[in-house]
């Protein structure tokens, strides 16, 4: 799978969704009729190292990101604890290796908040992960719509 296949199934398959390019990486959001400035981040798509966030190795040839944030419950269900919110340019406290490629793992940074992560994902890693989108989807929508937007 590339990084346009997979925004390309997200944008076609997830109603009221934007691609927005931001801090080096692109996002979809929920964002209906454009009633906020960006929207509720649904994913991302992350394809170089951030300075304060390089325990991917993404400059690696061939190697990107997808992160999305699932309900905590979830999250848990998945990898257990929730983590303690990592120092400013630390990752989380978690024994795995955040470099692994397709394998869902936690997210480096944002396992604190319930966020999850696969680097370079086959076909199969995707699909995989296709219930999870349909989570952070839903999670999103219900974001959107507590801020009073419908």
């Amino acid at each position: 799978m590339t990084p346009d296949e997979i925004l390309k199934y997200c944008l076609e398959n997830l109603e009221g969704t934007v691609l927005i390019n931001s801090w080096g990486e692109q996002g979809v959001y929920y964002n209906p009729c454009n009633k906020l400035k960006r929207g509720v981040y649904i994913l991302t798509v992350k394809e170089k190292d951030g300075e304060n966030d390089k325990s991917s190795k993404l400059d690696r040839e061939g190697v990107y990101r997808v992160n999305l944030g699932v309900r905590k419950n979830t999250f848990e269900e998945l990898f257990g604890a929730i983590p303690k919110r990592p120092a400013k340019g630390c990752i989380v406290d978690m024994m795995y290796d955040f470099s692994t490629t397709n394998q869902i793992i936690p997210h480096p940074i944002y396992a604190w908040m319930g966020w999850i992560c696969a680097l370079s994902l086959s076909e199969k890693t995707f699909e995989e992960l296709k219930p999870y989108i349909q989570e952070a989807y839903e999670y999103a929508k219900e974001k959107y719509e507590k801020k009073g937007l419908k």
